[in-house]
């Protein structure tokens, strides 16, 4: 805006930052820290008991190199696909970035296995019908975690809500809200991952600093 300087710093000073922490994993350490406390103002214990497994394919930027990009057949997108964990608050456990051509039963054994080793009390996972089949079995016996399919009926028609799933699609709607990830942007899977870390940093933030309702 006129007579209004913006002073940002140089870009490759900020980005130089962003480099050091994800590299360091601290991106994803900050998230975690205020997720638990997010969990905890919200009187629900720090580590969640339940959660929920969905994708969401996007299209990736022309930087993004042809081997960590494909294309989904299902959504027609040539690009990258995100596999998250959220907890039943709709807030992230865990990211997972591949090719938008990698399915999401093959990227669901590594997630759920990454996140029960992080988070020993989850027990159940919700998931829509693209994660049937031997996964189920195998979160059970590896991992003694119930992985229970959420099915649309037969008699369904157009946009229903589902139970539990209306969570993640949520927070996939968060996401769609920061710009940086309406697309895939980033060279590199890492800081796709780091991206999305960030932003549901930045959401958890705002709700921290809201003043808490005095109690009578």
């Amino acid at each position: 805006m006129a007579g209004h300087a913006c002073h940002f710093p140089p870009w490759d000073r900020v980005y130089a930052f962003f480099r050091r922490w994800r590299n360091h994993d601290l991106v994803r350490e900050f998230h975690d820290r205020l997720r638990r406390l997010v969990r905890e103002r919200a009187g629900r214990d720090s580590e969640p008991g339940a959660g929920v497994i969905d994708s969401q394919s996007v299209k990736a930027d022309a930087v993004v190199g042809s081997d960590s990009r494909g294309f989904d057949g299902g959504k027609l997108i040539n690009g990258r696909k995100r596999h998250v964990v959220v907890d039943t608050l709709g807030l992230l456990l865990a990211v997972m970035v591949t090719a938008a051509d990698v399915g999401d039963r093959a990227a669901a054994q590594v997630l759920l296995t990454q996140v029960t080793a992080a988070h020993h009390p989850l027990a159940l996972v919700w998931a829509d019908g693209g994660y049937t089949g031997s996964l189920v079995e195998y979160c059970l016996a590896a991992l003694a975690l119930v992985l229970a399919i959420v099915k649309r009926s037969d008699d369904m028609r157009g946009f229903v809500v589902l139970p539990k799933r209306w969570i993640v699609e949520r927070f996939f709607a968060h996401l769609m809200r920061s710009r940086r990830l309406v697309r895939d942007f980033e060279r590199s899977i890492a800081s796709a991952e780091a991206m999305v870390y960030w932003s549901m940093t930045m959401l958890m933030t705002r709700r921290v600093a809201r003043p808490r309702p005095s109690r009578a």
